[in-house]
């Protein structure tokens, strides 16, 4: 029984990263010696276990056959005599395809990754390092749908790093034969998350639109590139680059991944603006919402990231204009952002909108006054008594909708005043 450390952690240690989550690979071992020395499977038809004590994952070594379209159709092998070599080649890159025997890493988990002597790397992996490409490992890479996100995901995290064009037409037949369809709705948003927290987001979007991916999983966002830009803006560029420079400001502002989101939603109305009206892109933010809409319930989209970006995708528009409003006008954005029953998440909305203006400008040190115009009217609305307001319009029998409109007249005032 052989033990190997194995994919990412290697592949980290070796780019001077630090090294997060660390996976072994069993070569020699079966189910029943696992067991019997205190490993707990994580499942029966799938040969992986947690160590006892650190709870890392402990994969025996392993073929895979495909049986059926999806990332679902495969059918593994795992047996003593399946080979480091040949669980290597299962893998999707050749960056991934590296391993280090666990004898050569100390009692603290430390090895010396700059020593090519205790490293096996059947398929020179650190060459394609060194030359910062993503090469898949063998044509059966083409069998795995879910190696097409990973690649984009990989891509926003090291953004030096280039599809090797061999790779890229891979990707290519994949989509074409339709392999990319099988995705599930949770298995697509847990990728692209990774990607949009990542260092430069963009680049997933640059890989999955080189190789067809991004017109099948989000054609709302792909139908961007090519829209011109409002000529205000930067007439040299379309509404898709206009999109990826915000997404990227999102990033350089280290927002929380619901921000990101609604950064990426905020413009698809963009996409279905009539020709004749363009530049312009009237009424493109209630398109934007309900696009959004569609996207977030397809993929499943988590709660958080539902809300916030469709009131951004609904509202960016208003809030850039904001600091031309009245203070009937403040109130009323404030409201239809419910800013006053979630103030932190208004906050949030807000972040989005100055990473669209930020981005479109290209500096994170450009001036967004409509936050802190928008955070004083807030301030100034919610400093009035709304429960004594309620329960002294109630002790002379207003009801129901005249309660709130005396609320909104007193915030109306409150904010007049202090703007």
């Amino acid at each position: 029984m052989q033990t190997y450390l194995v994919g990412g952690a290697v592949r980290d240690a070796l780019l001077g990263l630090p090294v997060k989550d660390r996976d072994w690979v069993v070569v020699g071992a079966t189910y029943e010696q696992m067991t019997a020395q205190g490993f707990l499977p994580v499942g029966r038809d799938f040969p992986v276990f947690l160590h006892p004590v650190t709870h890392e994952e402990y994969a025996l070594a392993r073929t895979e056959r495909k049986t059926a379209p999806g990332y679902h159709g495969f059918v593994m092998h795992a047996a003593p005599d399946v080979t480091l070599e040949q669980d290597l080649a299962r893998r999707d890159l050749t960056i991934n395809s590296i391993a280090i025997n666990a004898y050569c890493i100390s009692p603290e988990g430390t090895f010396d990754a700059q020593n090519s002597g205790v490293l096996i790397d059947p398929f020179l992996g650190q060459q394609d390092l060194q030359r910062k490409v993503f090469c898949h490992v063998s044509p059966a890479f083409r069998e795995d749908p879910v190696r097409i996100l990973r690649i984009a995901r990989l891509a926003a995290r090291f953004a030096n790093f280039t599809v090797a064009p061999e790779t890229n037409a891979l990707m290519q037949e994949m989509v074409k034969i339709g392999e990319v369809d099988h995705l599930v709705a949770e298995r697509v948003w847990q990728e692209l998350a990774k990607g949009l927290m990542a260092a430069t987001p963009s680049r997933m979007f640059d890989v999955l639109r080189d190789c067809g991916a991004l017109e099948r999983l989000l054609p709302e966002v792909n139908c961007l590139w090519g829209i011109p830009q409002r000529a205000d803006y930067h007439p040299e560029i379309d509404t898709g680059i206009h999109l990826m420079m915000v997404l990227n400001m999102s990033a350089e502002l280290n927002c929380p991944l619901p921000v990101r989101v609604a950064c990426l939603f905020h413009d698809l109305g963009k996409g279905t603006t009539s020709e004749d009206i363009l530049p312009r892109h009237i009424g493109h933010e209630e398109r934007s919402a309900t696009l959004q809409k569609g996207i977030c319930h397809r993929l499943r989209l988590p709660t958080p990231c539902r809300e916030l970006s469709e009131v951004v995708a609904r509202e960016h528009g208003n809030i850039h204009r904001s600091c031309e409003f009245s203070a009937g006008a403040l109130v009323r954005l404030l409201e239809r952002c419910d800013a006053f029953r979630k103030p932190q998440r208004f906050t949030d909305v807000l972040l989005a909108c100055e990473c669209d203006a930020r981005g479109r400008l290209g500096h994170t040190s450009a001036p967004y006054p409509q936050r802190l115009h928008l955070l004083k009217a807030l301030a100034a609305a919610q400093g009035i008594a709304t429960k004594e307001i309620a329960t002294n319009a109630l002790s002379t029998g207003v009801r129901g909708q005249k309660v709130s409109e005396l609320i909104h007249q007193e915030r109306v005032l409150a904010v007049q005043a202090a703007m």
